[in-house]
């Protein structure tokens, strides 16, 4: 990021904050978070193979509505919040 000095630390950080995190990225943020230490200890986690997993958050391909508890449960996360993750927006 370059740095405009002429604009206020706050603005950045709102930037940052309204920034959403989606995809692989997210992904990778959840495995630190959980301490996976690797895609496959959350496939696992999530008990769905490995290379879907990374295909449904890659954007290659959607996973079925039945597999969204199984995501939130190996990610413990909310519902609203894979589904996001994995690219659906809400308006």
């Amino acid at each position: 990021m370059v740095h405009n000095h002429a604009l206020p630390v706050c603005y950045f950080i709102s930037v940052a904050k309204s920034t959403k995190v989606v995809g692989l990225d997210w992904l990778y943020r959840k495995m630190d978070e959980h301490e996976y230490p690797s895609l496959q200890a959350v496939a696992e986690a999530c008990d769905l193979n490995r290379g879907n997993l990374y295909r449904y958050f890659a954007f290659e391909t959607r996973p079925s509505i039945d597999l969204l508890p199984k995501l939130c449960n190996g990610l413990n996360a909310s519902p609203l919040e894979v589904l996001t993750a994995l690219g659906i927006q809400f308006d």
